[in-house]
């Protein structure tokens, strides 16, 4: 199931991210606010994932009625553009000594944030819905590249390409701890569980590079794939190649 950002009415949506209207609960009605509803959407998302996500939920985990919350969330899509944009927040914002040191940084704390709301996977950035959390990390992000001599088209080109290697290698980690947790098998058990089979129809002289590979993988791994090591390598081929567009820019 995949939602998509920016699907809610784009006024709506900002007066909410901005909170630039707020109501205030009535005298004898449940003290309900965005911030409530957003945190409460967000519980249901970490615990269940968007499918669970709906504004019935929502209400009965908070102890209202569903039509209560209209007053402050006009709708399911809002309600996700706001809970994107809120868990932003979580992410660090310390300082690196240079431009390859902030990155592995951003993309550590990126990964770090998927691995705590898998849910942000199964939504789709068909839009950039501009809030207040999205906007400081956003710039956060940039500024650790300022200065390196890349065009402002450039720095944006690299900060959304590590992102992009961040959000894949999030995908691959939670797709192996799903399968782990739907069949109750490690990766490891697995394999070994299919070794018998695997013994009477491979033939290692049929396909001998893939033997070979594979079997080194195996060993270094204990895996036919590693998402952590697929995240870590990629992101450090991502930074040579950045390093080399600074240099040439330099020359």
């Amino acid at each position: 199931m995949i939602e998509h950002t920016g699907s809610g009415d784009p006024a709506r949506t900002l007066a909410l991210l901005w909170r630039t209207q707020e109501r205030v609960s009535r005298k004898g009605k449940p003290d309900l606010s965005v911030d409530r509803i957003v945190q409460a959407g967000i519980a249901l998302a970490d615990a269940d994932g968007l499918k669970a996500l709906s504004m019935r939920r929502v209400a009965e985990s908070l102890g209202v009625g569903t039509m209560s919350l209209y007053t402050y969330v006009p709708g399911k899509g809002e309600l996700i553009d706001v809970m994107v944009d809120t868990v932003q927040a979580a992410t660090g914002r310390e300082v690196a000594e240079d431009w390859r040191a902030h990155l592995t940084y951003v993309a550590r704390e990126n990964l770090a944030l998927y691995r705590r709301h898998p849910w942000l996977l199964q939504v789709a950035p068909s839009r950039t819905v501009l809030g207040p959390q999205v906007a400081a990390k956003y710039d956060f992000e940039l500024r650790g590249l300022e200065g390196v001599g890349l065009s402002d088209v450039e720095l944006d080109s690299v900060l959304n390409l590590v992102l992009g290697h961040v959000q894949n290698s999030a995908r691959g980690l939670t797709a192996a701890a799903v399968t782990e947790q739907e069949t109750g098998l490690t990766d490891q058990q697995w394999w070994d569980a299919a070794a018998p089979f695997l013994m009477t129809v491979f033939d290692p002289a049929r396909y001998p590079v893939a033997a070979r590979v594979g079997g080194a993988v195996g060993e270094a791994h204990q895996s036919a794939f590693s998402p952590e090591h697929s995240f870590e390598f990629g992101l450090e081929m991502i930074l040579d190649g950045v390093n080399r567009l600074i240099e040439s820019r330099r020359q």
